[in-house]
């Protein structure tokens, strides 16, 4: 039998780290990676850029390749989701304290899954799901100026307001203006904290796969940008590149239709997670409930994937601290993928999610180390 509980354990250097030692490095103070101070530090992350995925393709970046060491190796979160790691990276907490524990979660009040990408609305009001006070709020604290920099469809999404309040929005849709926005910033302030988003590979990624000709052309794109912006960088303007997580190619065939096997959806109300990380949640929780769907799930499938119970997961540290109010968001059992495999529902009505090629969500390497690449003044 597997082990219960997953045998990664997460390194010192997290991404949640990143964003607030950026701020520190402003104000002068010490912080987790020992970036010197600057006056304006940009922070950059490429939506679903691993670190395997860096070096498999070196050749196609050779700026970031170059850049690439040991010390540039740094651990995201899990789940290896988007909106738990962004809303890691902008306000220096983990999933279990910021409560943006995966794609979809729970909403206990409701009774109801929610999409924390795109499910915001009054019942699930970003301003208090989101729990912790972002880095950019803190930046305003201390009396630095904070922008955001990113597609004009994501400026007053729910997911924005949720991880990004307290920095000013700058519109700009391709990468090449993005930067170029991020440098007129920089021109503007004599101090700024500049966060800016590239989503083009993790899209590319999700459509097409990490390893064809559409993600290979984004990670070409940003290479280019983020080397020609390094160039122009000054002396008091540090630079760091980092990504909330790396992707996998899942060929279809891999796909487990898990609800055909009966006892694996016993009990179970809702369905929430990643197709790498499913949340089960069960339809009466009482004592053991947990214990034997995990068990159920073990017997089967314990040889591709991680199975735990929630409170298995906490005592792990696999979200970190987990306070009172997240702890329903996090589901009843979990089901992390070891194997090149994703987790279906075949009862689910809408299965367009089985169109995507890349996927993400579990704990293995591809999924959960990424970059931390340097530049400018934040040069190694």
């Amino acid at each position: 039998m597997p082990s219960i509980l997953p045998a990664r354990q997460f390194g010192a250097l997290r991404l949640a780290d990143v964003l607030t030692s950026s701020l520190a490095a402003i104000c002068g103070e010490p912080n987790t990676f020992g970036l010197p101070p600057v006056a304006k530090a940009v922070v950059v992350l490429a939506d679903g850029l691993g670190v395997s995925s860096i070096k498999a393709r070196a050749g196609h970046a050779r700026f970031l390749a170059s850049r690439l060491t040991k010390t540039s190796v740094i651990e995201g979160v899990f789940p290896a989701t988007t909106v738990a790691g962004i809303a890691a990276l902008t306000t220096g907490a983990q999933p279990g304290m910021h409560g943006l524990v995966g794609y979809r979660v729970l909403d206990e009040a409701n009774d109801r899954v929610v999409n924390q990408i795109n499910g915001w609305d009054e019942g699930m009001p970003p301003e208090t799901w989101q729990r912790a006070r972002t880095v950019f709020e803190q930046a305003t604290d201390v009396g630095v100026p904070s922008f955001v920099i990113g597609p004009k469809r994501y400026d007053a999404s729910g997911l924005t307001q949720a991880v990004l309040r307290g920095a000013t929005y700058v519109a700009a849709d391709s990468v090449a203006d993005r930067f170029a926005a991020a440098r007129r910033v920089l021109d503007e302030n004599d101090r700024a904290l500049v966060y800016l988003y590239v989503a083009e590979l993790d899209i590319a990624a999700h459509a097409h796969g990490w390893e064809s000709a559409k993600w290979l052309g984004a990670l070409e794109t940003l290479d280019g940008e983020i080397a020609a912006f390094a160039g122009g960088l000054g002396a008091d303007e540090g630079l760091l590149l980092t990504a909330d997580h790396g992707v996998i190619d899942v060929p279809h065939t891999k796909h487990i239709l898990f609800d055909t096997v009966p006892e694996l959806v016993a009990g179970v109300r809702h369905i929430g997670g990643d197709p790498r990380c499913l949340y089960l949640y069960l339809e009466s929780p009482t004592p053991g409930a947990a214990d034997a769907l995990a068990e159920d799930w073990r017997s089967v499938e314990g040889d591709r994937a991680w199975v735990f119970t929630r409170d298995e997961a906490i005592a792990s540290g696999l979200f970190g601290p987990v306070a009172d109010e997240v702890l329903p968001r996090i589901g009843d059992v979990i089901v992390a993928a070891r194997k090149l495999v994703a987790y279906y529902d075949s009862r689910e009505p809408n299965q367009t999610a089985r169109q995507m090629i890349g996927q993400h969500g579990s704990m293995t390497d591809d999924e959960v180390r990424v970059p931390l690449i340097r530049a400018g003044a934040f040069s190694n």
